[in-house]
């Protein structure tokens, strides 16, 4: 069996929401991930539930939604979250206990198969890598204290480049979908151009990493194209990740 998944940051509700929640719509539509990790849920305007209730009414899209605030003040601003098409069978957060961050565990029954997605969204201020190290180092002895699930996924926004530290701690049994890099968009920049492949390795942000069990058949980016009528109203600041998985039996 294969599936589709696929992480996005919406950048809460800011830069022209109204008009920019329009075009997630209608390039999910073109998507259709099975499971799609967000990051900057909206908490006042309930972006997540309204993404949810368009999906099912618009696009015929039928998901669950998993949602976890950050903590302390800002839990009243900002959540993270998954909406999926499979079955539930618990959830999960860790408390890094720095600047607010969290991160978010949904295990999900994928045809029998026992799947544990994880969504993180981690310090975000470049030149303190220490924290996001931090961060990374507190994610995966989580992941690893959780060892029972058939397959393992690690999505979200670690606001650091591939060549970081940060990034290079990421455990060896864990491996990244990207055959294309992310990077930032041109929302509300006037003017805004293309940005170069080189520059997009550059910027790249958003991952989503496998265990050795689940074989990555294909990938690239998603929800990144602007308005055709208007270059600098995109669907966020950041351009989102997807990848087709399969199950490779025996391994785990």
């Amino acid at each position: 069996m294969t599936f589709r998944i696929a992480t996005f940051n919406l950048h809460q509700g800011f830069k022209r929401w109204k008009e920019r929640r329009e075009l997630i719509v209608e390039q999910l539509g073109a998507l259709r991930p099975d499971v799609l990790a967000l990051n900057e849920i909206s908490v006042p305007l309930q972006s997540g539930r309204w993404l949810r209730r368009e999906a099912r009414e618009r696009l015929g899209l039928s998901y669950a939604l998993t949602q976890q605030t950050k903590s302390s003040g800002w839990s009243l601003d900002e959540a993270q979250g998954l909406l999926t098409r499979f079955p539930v069978v618990e959830t999960g957060n860790l408390d890094y206990l720095a600047r607010g961050r969290v991160a978010q565990v949904v295990r999900l029954n994928i045809e029998g198969q026992q799947v544990d997605v994880y969504v993180t969204h981690l310090h975000h201020v470049p030149e303190e890598d220490g924290l996001r190290q931090y961060q990374v180092q507190c994610l995966f002895e989580w992941v690893e204290s959780r060892d029972d699930a058939d397959a393992r996924i690690v999505c979200g926004d670690f606001n650091a480049t591939p060549e970081s530290t940060s990034i290079r701690l990421v455990p060896k049994p864990f491996r990244s979908v990207q055959l294309e890099p992310t990077c930032p968009t041109g929302l509300n920049a006037p003017n805004a151009t293309p940005i170069s492949d080189a520059a997009r390795l550059s910027l790249c942000f958003d991952y989503i990493w496998v265990t050795d069990n689940l074989e990555i058949q294909d990938a690239g980016r998603c929800f990144d194209q602007p308005d055709p009528d208007d270059p600098t109203l995109w669907p966020s600041d950041h351009v989102g990740v997807w990848a087709d998985l399969g199950f490779r039996l025996g391994r785990r």
